[in-house]
């Protein structure tokens, strides 16, 4: 199993479409929020199970705020973060994750990349695809793939 995780593409989808094609075959992509119209257009690039959540930008969207599901028997918390304060920190948002007993819970919002384990639970963020605030202002993105005895290899990569 292979996902492509993004946020923060803002309607611009060069640097997600260049990034589509470089990671195939994947089998899900998870966005975290801010498409601003576009949540279409990346499930026609993708080609695959996609789930999206709606940004703060995301006006007049029917997308959902938050999303629960399971991959692989393994709990996910799909949230834009931005309800839960992330751009002072991502701890409001670690609790709320760590109350609802997920194993994986990722955000967007703040346009830098973030990963950190505590315990069982993994909290992400993969940056942003146009805008980019963190050092070098490099795209960046997360892509998770199964491991042979359980559990998922993450990494943040950058475009």
């Amino acid at each position: 199993m292979k996902i492509l995780i993004v946020s923060d593409t803002h309607g611009r989808h060069d640097n997600l479409r260049k990034v589509i094609y470089k990671e195939r075959p994947f089998d899900i992509l998870l966005h975290a929020g801010d498409v601003e119209g576009g949540e279409d257009d990346i499930r026609e690039l993708a080609g695959c199970d996609c789930r999206i959540v709606m940004g703060n930008n995301d006006y007049f969207s029917d997308l959902p705020s938050e999303l629960e599901f399971k991959i692989e028997g393994y709990k996910f918390f799909l949230s834009h973060g931005h309800r839960y304060g992330v751009s002072m920190g991502p701890d409001r948002f670690r609790e709320e994750a760590e109350n609802r007993d997920v194993d994986y819970a990722i955000y967007g919002h703040t346009h830098k990349p973030y990963i950190s384990k505590e315990g069982n639970l993994t909290v992400m963020n993969p940056g942003s695809m146009s805008y980019p605030r963190q050092e070098g202002r490099n795209p960046s993105y997360i892509i998770m793939e199964s491991l042979e005895n359980g559990g998922f290899h993450i990494a943040i990569k950058y475009f």
